[in-house]
């Protein structure tokens, strides 16, 4: 464990290691903990968090793999999310200060003891939830929103098929979409998933291990949309399940870069097919994205109607046994990087 492989600071003060800054470092694909010189002075329109948790992305896997850059100018350090303490601000800020819980999305640099972050990406922890719990928010329900109620633009009553359902982002998505009058469909690979998508409000499932979801879909009633973390050879499925006017949001490629499309149905049925992203968005768009959370998702969280679902914590020493864990799948909801007290 990296517990075990990072720096010695036995020569060091207790002053010294208490407040030293620290962060994974990636190396030819391995991980370690290890001193850092900081990410500087927040401008005037960013703060500073002292890090208490980070959670793992797909991202994140991606990026550490060496197939998913981050985008120009993003700190190299992993972590798209993270909850703290306000450290410092920035001269411009003045709806936040020092020692303000917060949770944040970010464009990186969350597996570290500090972080910068513009201040429009960073809300205040929903009153009643912890820090624990509040680091498991920004990511999924950002990327849910976005991407429901943004590019899909859902009306009351749509349908949606969502696959790899008990996912952080899924178990996000069945929640938010149900809260919203928009049934879901939700697909996953075995049977105690597919009891978590129900039990989240999920009507409909499907055990993707059992072969194809179209005529289990069909017989649903269909779907107005499908977000879709695959692609690969679902797309040409997703196709046959929408109804008129449908929408594919295409949001991850674990299935693989190619596709068929069948460009008679989506001509016919007038369907629509959409790339999306958020790491890559400019700040004003994630700056409207975490404003939207904080009127629509953010009394819904304080209120207790929804919440994320955590998997696991581990220690940010462990974070190599934890990102292999999300590797092989046996994830169901978040899985929390602790990084300080």
């Amino acid at each position: 464990m990296l517990g075990k492989l990072g720096v010695s600071c036995a020569h060091m003060s207790k002053a010294e290691t208490s407040y030293m800054i620290k962060a994974i470092k990636v190396t030819g694909g391995n991980l370690s903990w290890e001193p850092w010189e900081g990410p500087g002075e927040p401008p005037a329109d960013h703060v500073e968090i002292e890090v208490v948790w980070t959670a793992i992305n797909r991202a994140d896997l991606m990026q550490r793999a060496g197939v998913y850059p981050p985008p120009p100018g993003a700190s190299d350090i992993l972590g798209l999310e993270v909850s703290g303490r306000i450290a410092s601000v920035g001269s411009g800020v003045t709806h936040l200060k020092s020692g303000d819980e917060v949770c944040a999305l970010l464009t990186g640099g969350g597996y570290a003891t500090r972080v910068v972050v513009p201040a429009v990406q960073v809300l205040p922890v929903p009153k009643g939830v912890s820090l624990e719990t509040a680091a498991a928010i920004p990511e999924v329900f950002a990327t849910a929103w976005l991407n429901l109620y943004h590019e899909a633009a859902l009306k009351p009553g749509e349908r949606v098929l969502l696959h790899a359902g008990a996912s952080g982002l899924g178990t996000a998505v069945i929640q938010l979409a149900t809260a919203f009058g928009n049934p879901v469909f939700a697909t996953a690979g075995d049977k105690a998933k597919l009891e978590v998508c129900r039990n989240l409000g999920a009507s409909g499932v499907w055990n993707r291990n059992e072969g194809s979801f179209v005529d289990a879909v069909t017989a649903w009633g269909g779907v107005d949309m499908v977000l879709d973390p695959v692609g690969g050879n679902y797309i040409a499925e997703d196709q046959r399940v929408l109804n008129v006017d449908g929408r594919i949001v295409l949001i991850g490629l674990m299935g693989g870069r190619m596709a068929e499309v069948d460009l008679g149905i989506m001509l016919i049925k007038r369907q629509r097919l959409i790339g999306s992203t958020l790491r890559s968005r400019t700040v004003e768009d994630k700056g409207e994205v975490m404003q939207a959370l904080y009127r629509h998702v953010w009394p819904l969280l304080a209120a207790g109607q929804i919440e994320p679902l955590i998997d696991s914590t581990w220690p940010i020493e462990e974070v190599e046994e934890a990102m292999a864990y999300v590797a092989e799948n046996r994830n169901t909801g978040k899985v929390l990087l602790k990084i300080s007290d």
